[in-house]
């Protein structure tokens, strides 16, 4: 430093004596310092002991963010982990806290240092002014962050439970998500669509095995408590479902799960037995407050391949028709619009609403990104406190928002127990199933759904693709009529569990004058109420369970 500075001319620490333009350079250095160098004012112009100890702080800050940094671009994990261990939220909250105060001090002080009295008249007004800025934009913003780490670690808590890790089990997490559906004319709560999502622990490829909810004889595994009570399986008729598991066992049989949610971990269990594979943990979702949940997320995109109805409150206009209708193509969907989308059944199966469901399961792992964390964090605690628990272990929630970030990377393989994937609705696998098939068909997809898999089954079909482009070539030498006659449109295999649009050549796509289908024609057929005309919508909307995520 200067030696004139330690004078009494030093116009930084006594400016008493300079004229009014230079006392007003000096604020606004003094309160640039503070903004960016905290306890910089104070070296060069108050007390220098507290500024060498701010500017310590600030050094030091500097040198996390720092390392926050190379963490994010090197080491995504580790610091994904760290954010959402419990013991550096409530650490990291305090320490936010009380660095908002002490900014908070420093501005304080460093007002004091500028000595507002001595600025010219129309400054007096405009530093203090400037100063209560920079402190919302300073000390809020890390009071916001030190709430929002806080509040996090609290809603967590009550999402989560406590206790140990839980381990992969031949290199996998197999998770069962139930969509809780409870309602006034239902003995509690009863799962709407059950999904045991198969997770690859290196890579996070993720197999969706979906269990109907009227899948009848349902086994229990001989560690199941329930077992001694259905040696046999769940076989007492019509009434003993998947669905109806929960509610049974909660009501009925909870003493034989002391601690526990004895419906979850029934469900769990036969879960198990249906799929073949261990299922480690259950997450259940209340349905009734997810149209909550996707509007924290700012809403999910799904890309339909058919006409989806949903019903409002609201008539169409001079009719009793209530049926409104998603086209086909790409859609933002809101949380109502998402829970219509998903639950929707009418002119079609519970197996199609099986399958948008895995759809909007996949694009809200797309949207679950850390700027969507970041950006709408406190919406999304609030509503997932509500509406979602699950015994998978809180200590272990940076590893799976890990393996859910790589799960984004790619497709999920898809398989429900039930028609397209075994049959048609008209077969009635689920109220005959076939358990051996389905643990065979269970073992192939989640073999599939690994790096390894993935490799051999791109390659797999290469060579099939190239096989059927020699016949092809053979076919079109031989005859060419009948080549042209086999090129009969576009579609997807259901046993290779691939995410994708399929076309079906007997839906109808044009109204009988050639013009698109709208949905005006379509409610214009309902309102009819022909059978022909009701019919003719079942078959328009038969490939409503086409969709992808995005």
């Amino acid at each position: 430093m200067s030696p004139s500075l330690l004078t009494q001319d030093d116009p930084l620490r006594h400016p008493e004596a300079t004229p009014a333009p230079t006392r007003t350079k000096r604020a606004w250095l003094l309160w640039l310092l503070t903004l960016v160098v905290p306890g910089g004012a104070q070296v060069v112009a108050g007390n220098k002991r507290l500024g060498r100890a701010a500017l310590t702080v600030t050094v030091t800050c500097w040198a996390l963010i720092v390392v926050a940094v190379v963490l994010l671009l090197v080491k995504r994990s580790w610091l994904i982990s760290l954010v959402a261990d419990s013991t550096f939220q409530l650490v990291g909250g305090v320490l936010l806290a009380a660095l908002a105060l002490g900014w908070l001090a420093l501005f304080l002080n460093t007002l004091s240092i500028i000595r507002p009295g001595l600025l010219a008249p129309g400054m007096k007004a405009i530093v203090p002014v400037a100063v209560a800025a920079a402190v919302v934009l300073t000390s809020g913003s890390l009071g916001y962050g030190s709430y929002v780490l806080l509040k996090g670690r609290d809603a967590l808590s009550g999402i989560f439970a406590s206790g140990p890790p839980i381990e992969a089990v031949d290199g996998r997490y197999n998770i069962l998500v139930m969509g809780g559906d409870a309602g006034s004319d239902r003995i509690g709560l009863r799962p709407d669509s059950s999904a045991v999502w198969s997770i690859d622990a290196a890579s996070g490829r993720t197999a969706v095995i979906s269990i109907p909810r009227n899948l009848q004889n349902v086994p229990f595994p001989e560690s199941s408590p329930m077992h001694a009570i259905y040696p046999n399986g769940y076989n007492c008729g019509d009434e003993c479902i998947f669905n109806a598991i929960y509610p049974t066992v909660a009501e009925k049989h909870a003493d034989l799960y002391p601690g526990k949610d004895a419906g979850a971990e029934a469900t769990k269990e036969a879960a198990s037995a249906v799929t073949g594979l261990s299922v480690q943990a259950y997450v259940v979702v209340d349905m009734g407050g997810f149209k909550d949940l996707i509007d924290a997320m700012g809403g999910v995109t799904i890309t339909s391949g058919g006409w989806v109805p949903y019903n409002t409150k609201k008539p169409w206009p001079g009719t009793d028709i209530k049926t409104h209708w998603f086209a086909p193509g790409k859609h933002h969907f809101t949380g109502s619009q998402a829970l219509w989308y998903a639950r929707s059944r009418d002119f079609t199966t519970d197996y199609h609403r099986i399958r948008r469901q895995q759809c909007l399961q996949q694009a809200m792992i797309n949207q679950f990104t850390p700027q969507t964390l970041l950006t709408k964090f406190t919406d999304i605690m609030d509503t997932g406190k509500q509406i979602v628990h699950t015994d998978l272990p809180q200590g272990q929630l940076g590893d799976f928002l890990n393996l859910a970030d790589k799960a984004r990377k790619n497709a999920f393989l898809r398989l429900t127990l039930g028609a397209p994937d075994f049959g048609t609705a008209a077969d009635k696998f689920s109220t005959y199933p076939d358990y051996d098939l389905i643990h065979t068909r269970v073992k192939a997809l989640v073999t599939k759904a690994t790096d390894a898999g993935a490799k051999a089954a791109k390659a797999a079909q290469a060579s099939k693709k190239a096989q059927a482009s020699q016949q092809a070539a053979s076919s079109a030498a031989a005859s060419p009529s009948q080549s042209a006659a086999s090129d009969n449109g576009s579609t997807v295999d259901q046993n290779d569990g691939e995410s994708t649009l399929k076309n079906h050549d007997d839906v109808p796509t044009t109204q009988p004058d050639g013009s698109p289908i709208t949905e005006e024609y379509l409610v214009r057929l309902e309102k009819s109420g022909l059978k022909y005309n009701l019919d003719l919508i079942s078959q328009i909307a038969q490939n409503n369970d086409a969709c992808t995520a995005g």
